[in-house]
Order: structure tokens, then C-alpha cells, then sequence
């Protein structure tokens, strides 16, 4: 298993301890885009990371920054006039900041060092704006583990037992990886030798070879911020128009989704349209066309900018659709939940009476329940686990000094119990009740007992979690009269209900870059469809049933 803050292990997506570094980043990174902004100033931040770019990289995704220096790719020869162009362009458009990432390995083609204190005397040699350097250094080792790096660890654990135990005397070393969302084994040898491989053509001056030998996830998280900071809209437009809008709950990373959306529309030539209120803005004409500028500060704002509601479509249709006809749209991006989900299943439905529903459309999973069918993951989801998390983590704290105290905590997720599981393994709990695995009344005295005996150890204290949907009859307040009444004498007990702050607070790392990410693919995804049948000679995206 592979612990390493600079996730410079080739072969596994991330390694341990990454993203807890990345919180730790963007929470000193939100906080110096306040003071930037209250000051007008430019800030250059070195990132650790030594020879691998991976930190650097996902930190400039995740806040926007106007330019990253990496080892594996590093800038073009006239890089200082690209780099002050890009600053000035960000100034003129209304920004009162700029932020500039570095890894503390950056290097320009010839392999000299790009340090920040060059970069700083540059910004203010040429371009006269107040600079300043901040070098995180090893605040980004330290701190509470994150909700990912504590689940990541655990199942990597259990892999790594269990290729132990089925392990011959000629099975070869392994390393436990992630491949997308499963932990998998792979030889440890090879590994070493990629990891190897990555260093000898950085070394060479193969940097495109480089970054391909970094893996699939590092490769497209460098096209994709390559699109968003130094792409500029082209001057002749695509003639198409998209438009964009939240549906369901409130989720943290649906306004980066959105920016990207709308960045990346307006990079093929489109024309962006954003929508408020969901399906029910829609029909209503709630439509304004949205630019470039507009979405510059989005990425790290949690709730929905455009507002987001509930209502499906289903009685709006004809609205909807004239709607559709009114303002040209020929593509949908919906971002939410499971509403967007059968609101969008709605509208495929309703094509059959209403020509004008025949348009390209895409959903982009964004709910903190992650219950969308389809997707191991949601935008949003990554936010409303850590925050229940660190709510456990004080709970404990406060149940560990009062002595014999069983805490009762109810998560959200409808009928998904994602968070409840996934927060109990993160947080140590004793208990997880879901929807999904049924569970009887033995079941909750086995429980009890278990706390019983858990109160005679060192360790005096319990934590159970509850999905809100669970069992409608188990609810939340008959466990904690059970238990207090089956604990008496030998425990207290007490309830939360964390409710609606699950789906508040700014989106993590992961919710930033993933949201990022999906608006770029959605886009790519309805483009291509529009040019698709533009070369079957349709006269228009609607016509061809989407």
C-alpha cells in the first residue's frame, strides 16, 4: 500500500494521504482568495509535491487559477509573455486576484528551476501588480485525515489481508492500487519500474511521454485544465446554443460543474445559456444567456448559484418545449439528482408529442445521497460524507469525556444509505442501519448488547448511524428509546440529526476537480452529437431524436 502525499506512485489513481493534503491546500488557498481579493493582489503558492506535478495540478482545477507550473509539462520558451498576457486578460475581465500554483519541482524545457520568487519579480517587473509568495510547506503532511483517505485506507487494509492470505510461496510482490473505484493488485516490480520510467523521460526532455506514463487520471486532469485556462472563446461561433440548469437538492461542486459547463460550451463556440430554478424555470422563461466572466469564481462556492428545485417536468412539458423553440436551445446539460434523473426519463418520454424535446441532453449525477442510477459517484456526495465525518469525530470527542454514551446520529440519502455506510467506516461507528440491508429487532438488541460489553473495555463510548429511510417503522427516536431503555444502568444515550448541513459548506477537493471534470465531458458529449448529425444532414439537432 502506498502512502504519499505527492501521489507520485505509477499505477494507482491515488495513493494515501493525498487528499488530505489537498484539504489542507484549498482550505489555505480559500483563504488567501479573500485577502486577494480585498487587496487586488497576485499570489504565487508553492505546493509540495517534489518531482510530480499531481498536487499542483489538482489545486489549480479546483480553484481556478490562472496558470500552474508542473514538472511533467513544463511552459513554452516564451512562457513570461504567455503568463503576464494570461494575468492581464484576467484583471481586464473583471477579477480582482490572480493565483499562480507551483510545484516545488517546476522547471522550464532546459530543465532550470522555475522558482516563486522568479515568478513574483516578474509579475511586478513587467506588470506592476502587488505580488506575494506563500510557500505551504508542511502544513500539507498534517491535520485530520479526510473522509476518502480514511475509507481509502481501510479498503486498501482489507485487499492487502486478503492477497496476503491467498498468496503461494511463488506469488510475486504486489502493490494494492485504485483503479477508478476498485482496489485492485498489481505486480509491484512493474510499478517501480513505470514509477522509474516517468523520472528517466522527464530527465530526457520527453515530458508528453511523461505525463502519459503519470496515468489515465493525472493525463485528463491536465486536458481539461489546459482547456479551461488556456483556451480562449474563438471568434467564430458554432451557430448552436446550450443551456444549463440545476435540478434537486442543493450539492456542493454543482456550481464548478456549471462553470465548466459554460466555459467549455463557450471554448467549441456556443452559445451558454443558464436557467433558474430547474424544470420549473424552464417553463417559466427563467433563461438568461451567461458568459465567460460570469462563472469565474464559481468553482469553490457550495449551493446552486442558479437556484435548484424539485419539480419534474411532467406537467410542463408543453412550456417546456415552447420554451426550447423560443430561445433556440439544441442541447440540455441538467445537473442534479435523482430528479434530474426522472425528470430528464420525463422529457425523452415526451418527445413522441413534442418535436422540440428532440435535443441532445446529458445528466451530470450532482446529490449528496450519490443515488443516481448509473454512477459509483455523485458531485456533492464527497462534501456531505466529510462533513458527517468531522460531525462524528466531535460527537465522539463529547461522548469519550462524558463516559458511557451511546450517540444515535441520522444521515441523510433518501433510501440510499451511502453516506450512513460509508460515513460509519470513516468514523469508526459500532453500527450502520441502511435501506438496503434489512434489519430486525434482534438485529438492534445484538447491537445493544454488543455496546453492553463494549462499556466494560477501555474504550467508553459508541456511535450508531441511521440513513434517514432506513426502516419506516425503526426510526430514528425508537433506537434511541430502545437503546436508552435497554442501556439504562450501564449507558446513556443520545440523538442528532445532522439534516439540512449535509448539503451545505464549500465542496472539497474531490467534488471541485470531479464537477470540473463532468461539465467538460458533458459538453464534449453533446457537441459531438450536434456535429453528428450535422454529417447525417438533419437540418437540426431536434430532428434526429437526440
Amino acid at each position: 500500500m502506498v502512502g504519499s502525499i505527492d501521489n507520485d506512485f505509477c499505477g494507482t489513481d491515488m495513493t494515501i494521504g493525498t487528499d488530505s493534503a489537498l484539504h489542507r491546500i484549498i482550505e489555505i488557498v480559500d483563504a488567501i482568495t479573500t485577502t486577494a481579493q480585498s487587496h487586488q493582489r497576485t499570489f504565487v503558492l508553492e505546493v509540495m509535491g517534489r518531482h510530480c506535478g499531481y498536487l499542483a495540478l489538482i489545486t489549480a482545477l479546483a480553484c481556478g487559477a490562472d496558470w500552474v507550473f508542473i514538472p511533467e509539462s513544463p511552459p513554452e520558451d516564451d512562457w513570461e509573455d504567455h503568463l503576464c498576457r494570461r494575468l492581464t486578460e484576467t484583471r481586464d475581465g473583471g477579477s480582482r486576484l490572480n493565483i499562480i500554483i507551483v510545484a516545488e519541482g517546476a522547471i522550464d524545457k532546459h530543465g532550470k528551476a522555475i522558482t516563486s520568487d522568479d515568478i513574483k519579480s516578474l509579475v511586478v517587473k513587467r506588470l506592476g501588480y502587488d505580488t506575494r509568495v506563500t510557500i505551504l510547506g508542511h502544513v500539507q503532511r498534517g491535520g485530520t485525515p479526510s473522509a476518502f483517505d480514511r475509507i481509502l485506507g481501510s479498503r486498501m487494509g482489507v485487499e492487502a489481508v486478503m492477497a496476503l492470505l491467498e498468496a503461494t510461496p511463488e506469488t510475486p510482490a504486489c502493490v494494492v492500487s485504485l483503479s477508478g473505484n476498485q482496489a485492485v493488485r498489481l505486480p509491484l516490480m512493474e510499478c517501480v519500474q513505470v514509477t522509474k520510467d516517468v523520472t528517466k523521460a522527464m530527465n530526457e526532455g520527453r515530458f508528453e511521454e511523461a505525463v502519459k506514463l503519470r496515468g489515465r487520471s493525472f493525463e485528463n486532469n491536465w486536458e481539461v485544465y489546459k482547456l479551461l485556462a488556456h483556451i480562449r472563446p474563438p471568434a467564430t461561433k458554432s451557430g448552436y446554443t446550450l443551456a444549463v440548469l440545476n435540478v434537486g437538492a442543493p450539492a456542493a461542486g454543482m456550481n464548478a460543474a456549471v462553470r465548466s459547463t459554460v466555459r467549455i460550451g463557450l471554448i467549441h463556440g456556443h452559445r451558454m445559456l443558464a436557467v433558474h430554478d430547474g424544470f420549473e424555470g424552464l417553463a417559466l422563461g427563467m433563461v438568461e444567456e451567461i458568459n465567460w466572466n460570469r462563472v469565474g469564481a464559481w468553482t469553490g462556492l457550495g449551493g446552486s448559484k442558479l437556484g435548484t428545485k424539485r419539480t419534474l417536468p411532467k406537467k410542463y412539458l408543453e412550456e417546456i418545449s415552447a420554451n426550447i423553440s423560443k430561445f433556440g436551445i439544441h442541447g440540455l446539460v441538467v445537473i442534479g439528482g435523482f430528479e434530474a434523473f426522472t425528470g430528464s426519463l420525463e422529457l425523452v418520454e415526451g418527445r413522441a408529442r413534442y418535436e422540440e424535446l428532440c435535443v441532445p441532453l446529458c445528466v451530470i449525477p450532482a446529490t449528496v445521497s450519490n443515488n443516481v442510477p448509473g454512477s459509483d459517484f455523485s458531485i456533492g456526495a464527497d462534501t456531505a460524507l466529510n462533513t458527517i465525518t468531522t460531525t462524528c469525530d466531535r460527537i465522539k470527542q463529547s461522548a469519550a469525556g462524558t463516559k458511557r454514551r451511546v450517540f444515535i446520529i441520522e444521515t441523510m440519502g433518501g433510501f440510499c444509505g451511502y453516506l450512513a455506510t460509508m460515513a460509519g467506516l470513516a468514523a469508526g461507528a459500532d453500527a450502520a442501519y441502511i435501506y438496503e440491508e434489512p434489519f430486525n429487532i434482534r438485529d438492534l438488541q445484538v447491537n445493544v448488547e454488543h455496546l453492553t460489553e463494549k462499556m466494560k473495555t477501555t474504550v467508553q463510548r459508541g456511535l450508531v448511524l441511521r440513513n434517514e429511510r432506513c426502516n419506516e417503522n425503526y426510526t430514528t427516536d425508537f433506537i434511541y428509546s430502545l437503546y436508552s431503555e435497554e442501556g439504562k444502568g450501564i449507558f446513556d444515550c443520545r440523538q442528532n440529526v445532522l439534516g439540512h448541513m449535509q448539503q451545505g459548506g464549500s465542496p472539497t477537493p474531490f467534488d471541485r476537480n470531479f464537477g470540473t471534470k463532468m461539465g467538460a465531458k458533458a459538453v464534449a458529449w453533446i457537441t459531438g452529437k450536434i456535429k453528428e448529425c450535422s454529417r447525417h444532414g438533419t437540418a437540426s439537432p431536434r430532428s434526429s431524436g437526440g
